[in-house]
């Protein structure tokens, strides 16, 4: 038999554009709905967190700005031991955990910032820091980190000012939906036509324009520019917030080794000092600074128990933390231990451990230096707006449909009133 004649029917064709258009529809008006009822139940979050991070992106210039300057003069004397600063700083908050000792490195201009020791402390939590004169070792002040505008305005992005077990939880899964909302959002606003296209990425207003469509382009336009580094923020948020997200982006990207932070067990025995030996601690800190010329600073953490090893993190660049070293070294011997972490040195890392180093200085906009903290401010800034603008179009819309019932019988009425038929008049003239 011979195949059956083909034929163009253009039924078949005008329902298959049809079925294609109502599933279009159908995705666009459950986006919709998923984008409007998602938004109403996250605003808040979004806006809190929107408007915190805002404030943290240039909280150390503004904290170096208001602290004062610190420095004193350089010597040609060595630094003060970490075991004397450890010491001192005891006396100040004695029963306290010591983090670490931050030794700076001298500026061009002959000055130096003072040594600080760090105090920190979960249960129950405390942060100070003592700050030392870098040679003499004498005490030149104290701070309480958890004292000050942008600890509160921490709390406000980490907690929502809640309890931190209810307001961790929220904060988090809220991040989670904004990221849906920018996903919904992107796809609600891209237009079906190329003519449509052009007015979608400017603002047309008029002198007759009302504050609707006004309010409108602010949340669609505007929202659309920074729709792409919203996205990336909210991402890297959601990679310290969920620990499950953070494994699956190493992974995603390569990675091979243990994501965490990850402290090595010492190699060598407890050994004894012999007479007039300093601690190893104190033999460490001038062997970094010998071997690292260039450090911004170097920061000493002390070993938690006798199994522990040193820890160091060594900063070469002010204002970012993905390209530190972290170095870790036998407490006795002094022997450069490999922690088989991402943490370690920066040069021998992946592309996936940088991935994941770059995180929080991608959060904070500090990867791109000033003008990436300026772009991450105004980002952030114009996240803040979109639940406000997002709810007064839901508001709008509302009250609208509220109207049109009205409008609707009064219309009726019109044209009913219209096609009755005329009452008669009769007009009785006078009789003679």
């Amino acid at each position: 038999m011979s195949r059956p004649p083909r034929f163009n029917s253009p039924h078949i064709t005008w329902d298959n554009n049809e079925n294609t258009l109502m599933t279009k529809r159908q995705l666009k008006k459950t986006s919709g709905k998923l984008h409007l009822y998602l938004g109403l139940a996250s605003g808040l979050v979004v806006l809190i967190v929107a408007l915190t991070g805002c404030c943290w992106v240039f909280q150390e210039e503004i904290t170096r700005m208001v602290d004062g300057d610190r420095s004193v003069p350089t010597e040609t004397k060595p630094f003060v031991a970490p075991t004397e600063a450890k010491a001192t700083a005891a006396t100040i908050f004695p029963d306290k955990l010591i983090h670490g000792t931050k030794y700076c490195r001298a500026t061009n201009e002959g000055t130096i910032e003072p040594v600080e020791v760090i105090f920190y402390q979960a249960e129950p939590e405390f942060y100070h820091s003592v700050y030392l004169h870098p040679y003499s070792g004498v005490v030149m002040g104290t701070k309480d980190h958890r004292d000050g505008f942008f600890w509160w305005v921490l709390q406000g992005h980490l907690y929502l000012w809640l309890p931190p077990r209810i307001g961790t939880e929220i904060m988090r899964y809220g991040t989670m939906i904004f990221v849906i909302l920018l996903v919904t959002g992107i796809y609600l606003w891209w237009p079906s036509s190329r003519k449509s296209r052009k007015q979608r990425f400017t603002f047309v207003w008029k002198p007759t324009t009302r504050w609707r469509r006004k309010n409108f382009d602010l949340h669609s336009v505007v929202g659309f520019y920074v729709s792409l580094l919203a996205l990336i923020i909210a991402f890297s948020g959601l990679i310290m917030a969920f620990n499950w997200i953070y494994f699956v982006t190493y992974k995603a990207w390569g990675g091979d080794q243990a994501p965490q932070f990850v402290i090595p067990t010492n190699e060598s025995r407890k050994n004894v000092l012999k007479n007039n030996q300093d601690p190893p601690i104190d033999r460490l800190l001038p062997m970094l600074v010998q071997s690292n010329p260039d450090y911004e600073s170097l920061e000493l953490h002390y070993p938690a128990n006798d199994s522990s090893s040193i820890y160091v993190e060594v900063s070469s660049q002010s204002g970012v933390y993905y390209n530190s070293d972290y170095r870790f070294y036998d407490a006795y011997s002094l022997e450069e231990l490999d922690p088989g972490s991402i943490y370690s040195v920066y040069k021998q890392a992946s592309l996936a451990d940088r991935v994941i180093r770059m995180n929080y200085d991608i959060h904070v906009g500090a990867i791109g230096g000033l003008p990436g903290k300026i772009l991450a401010f105004i980002v952030s800034l114009v996240t803040a707006s979109l639940p406000i603008t997002g709810t007064l179009l839901w508001w709008g819309r509302k009250k609208k449909k509220r109207k049109l019932p009205l409008q609707a019988v009064a219309e009726t009425a019109v044209i009913r009133t219209s096609k009755a038929r005329p009452a008669r008049i009769r007009v009785r003239t006078p009789q003679n």
